[in-house]
């Protein structure tokens, strides 16, 4: 099950933030995806029509930052991903990667053609 969280903005629409696990073993891997939307159902609705069928947001355990929602409120499409911060951790090492738009994350990968 996806950790995440919601916040409601001032102007009645919702930014709904899940951490989804890697497909590895020990969730290594795994991604913060944001979403904005009117409620938390279209929010979730999206990322289903999008082929991420098993998502669901049960609690608000880990809501959005207010930099991961401005980061969403400004993006064009209002969907965005990155990779999920390490908390066992604690330091991050390194800058802070920038989100990416969802359709990266879902374009399939085709191999090199061999020449």
């Amino acid at each position: 099950m996806a950790a995440g969280g919601f916040s409601k903005q001032p102007n009645g629409t919702v930014v709904v933030a899940l951490n989804l696990p890697g497909a590895a073993p020990d969730g290594v891997g795994g991604v913060r995806v944001l979403v904005h939307a009117r409620n938390r159902a279209r929010a979730l609705t999206r990322l289903r029509n999008l082929g991420l069928r098993a998502v669901y947001l049960r609690g608000n355990a880990a809501p959005p930052t207010p930099d991961e929602i401005t980061a969403v409120l400004h993006h064009p499409d209002g969907l965005i991903w990155r990779t999920s911060q390490d908390s066992a951790v604690g330091v991050p090492v390194g800058p802070p990667e920038l989100w990416h738009p969802i359709r990266s994350l879902l374009r399939p990968h085709t191999p090199a053609q061999a020449s």
